[in-house]
């Protein structure tokens, strides 16, 4: 892991909490942006359980050298819950991957995933634009993706989750917050989807079932993914034997860093 050449009293400290933690990748990423731009800044994962992630929080409002907290599977809807202020970002989606504790100790929530996703799918020479996309997941990454995806103008967007309810819950807010102005949003739809996004966490496990169907995967022109471990997931695997684009989760990861310092410098405040 990438560090801090000296790690003193003065040195900050960010965590990535979530349940589990084997998968997370994002704090080398994180780390080696805080040794190339020269912040005295150190993050490293914590295991956290759902139960627990109050009184972690908590602890965080208490302790002043820590700069804030990174936020994963499964906890981001909740933590947005949990802290005293959201930005803009973070309340439309409803879910936060990312916290900066101010010098009073309040918690302010954020969410780079969406812009993140942009950025991954920009550096893979993909434009969401005018595309039909299908999104598979209603959770807190699938949220902030949702948002984004619209907010970019793909021409329709249709979720899909196994609890419909969530799904629909998504629709339902996507519309109202008025971003989808030349979006069609709904849980299904007739036309064959040309970009289709895994934003659950199926592909973490050999077992795990595709997030699409073949037949879809097969006449889709890009496929993204965000899964980061294992690298190359089935998904990605299966694209990528029919000549799709294809975009890997660690796409979403990369562009984060910048976006994370700009959040702990104020920026979004």
């Amino acid at each position: 892991m990438t560090q801090p050449a000296q790690i003193t009293g003065r040195t900050r400290v960010m965590f990535i909490m979530g349940d589990p933690i084997g998968h997370i990748v994002g704090t080398a990423v994180l780390n080696a942006a805080w040794e190339t731009t020269g912040r005295d800044l150190i993050t490293v994962p914590l295991h956290v359980r759902s139960a627990d992630l109050p009184h972690m929080l908590e602890t965080l409002r208490k302790a002043p050298n820590v700069a804030g907290t990174g936020i994963t599977i499964p906890h981001k809807i909740a933590a947005a819950a949990l802290v005293e202020n959201l930005t803009e970002a973070a309340r439309r989606a409803g879910a936060v991957n990312f916290i900066r504790r101010e010098e009073d100790g309040t918690l302010i929530g954020h969410n780079v995933d969406g812009a993140g996703f942009l950025a991954g799918l920009a550096a893979h020479g993909v434009n969401p634009a005018g595309r039909h996309a299908a999104l598979a997941g209603a959770g807190g990454v699938a949220r902030a993706i949702a948002f984004a995806l619209a907010g970019a103008g793909v021409t329709s967007l249709t979720i899909r989750n196994r609890d419909t309810t969530k799904a629909r819950a998504l629709v339902d807010d996507i519309r109202a917050g008025n971003i989808a102005k030349t979006t069609a949003v709904a849980t299904s739809s007739d036309i064959a989807p040309d970009l289709l996004v895994n934003a659950t966490s199926l592909g973490m496990k050999d077992t795990d079932p595709l997030p699409f169907a073949t037949r879809e995967i097969t006449h889709a022109a890009i496929v993204a993914e965000v899964v980061m471990t294992p690298a190359e997931t089935p998904f990605i695997a299966a694209a990528k034997a029919r000549g799709c684009t294809v975009v890997p989760g660690r796409a979403m990861m990369s562009p984060q860093a910048a976006l994370v310092a700009a959040f702990l410098d104020g920026n979004p405040a």
